[in-house]
């Protein structure tokens, strides 16, 4: 296969850009407010890549400066056990942002932890609340992958205005809340799904694509307009293409795009890893500041 001839959009490149900007207002409140932004991450069970997530989320936020407190739960914590911990983190003063990390475990119901969780603190941008802040185009804390997705686009094409973009998934957690911050950029939005008649030639239509679907390899090269900017939020676990790695049982991630054939025909791309994942951290950690500067009156 010829080499690639699209422009990677290397997410460590601009995670490390933003960490390092958040550092810089970790330390400028400390010195000029004595406020040290608080994030707290809750964690029920033990799921590996949820371990994976947070390990990392608690290394970037110390390294920034933050105050950093995981809260590690055993599989079996009750509703009531979970809601007391999120009330008492929606009171404590040290603390300005609350992830709890999900999926949880099947017996919880997320969606009464969301309800209790106090909007000012909603760094992961998941209540009811922030939802509608986004939908409805006011300033508020929006979902970290979404963010991420965004600030890579702008930091390859510039302006997005009368762009074409689709986007390929509508979950709550990525898709729909991207769809809204790329109609905020000025952008023709589509959002696609499984049920979408003729995905590939929706997809042959777009400026921007989004893969946000949660198939591994589902995009090929066919279905991307040439020049296209494609940005894959996809996080597959799969068997080494080579079978004898295969056979040992042994594993790699990919994206939600046909990577190899893909960069034959996008204009720019993701990698997976290396690409919007690593942005999602970095968000957390912006949101977390922000929302320590709200708490303190010192944002609007």
């Amino acid at each position: 296969m010829p080499e690639s001839t699209a422009k990677l959009i290397d997410g460590k490149i601009y995670a490390e850009r933003l960490r390092a900007d958040v550092a810089i207002q970790v330390a400028e409140l400390k010195a000029n407010h004595g406020i040290q932004p608080g994030l707290a991450v809750v964690l029920v069970g033990d799921d590996p890549a949820s371990q994976i997530y947070v390990r990392s989320k608690g290394e970037h936020s110390l390294a920034a400066g933050m105050h950093s407190v995981t809260h590690r739960l055993p599989e079996d914590t009750t509703q009531d056990q979970l809601l007391a911990l999120v009330e008492d983190l929606n009171r404590d003063p040290l603390i300005h942002g609350i992830l709890v990390q999900l999926p949880l475990p099947k017996h919880l119901d997320e969606r009464a932890v969301l309800a209790i969780l106090n909007p000012e603190k909603d760094v992961d941008g998941l209540t009811m609340i922030s939802a509608g802040r986004l939908a409805s185009g006011l300033p508020g804390l929006y979902p970290c992958t979404p963010m991420g997705c965004l600030i890579l686009l702008r930091e390859t094409l510039g302006d997005l205005s009368g762009k074409r973009a689709v986007v390929v998934g509508r979950s709550m957690l990525v898709g729909r809340p991207v769809a809204q911050l790329l109609l905020q950029a000025d952008c023709t939005v589509t959002i696609a799904h499984s049920r979408t008649a003729d995905l590939p030639a929706v997809c042959r239509e777009a400026d921007i694509l989004v893969a946000a679907v949660g198939r591994p390899r589902m995009i090929k090269a066919d279905w991307i307009k040439p020049g296209a900017a494609v940005i894959d939020v996809g996080i597959n676990r799969v068997p080494f293409d080579d079978p004898i790695k295969a056979a040992e049982g042994r594993t790699k991630v990919v994206g939600d795009v046909d990577f190899k054939s893909a960069s034959q025909v996008a204009g720019s791309i993701t990698p997976v890893p290396g690409g919007v994942g690593l942005m999602t951290v970095a968000v957390l950690l912006q949101n977390t500041v922000t929302a320590a500067k709200r708490q303190a009156g010192l944002e609007a």
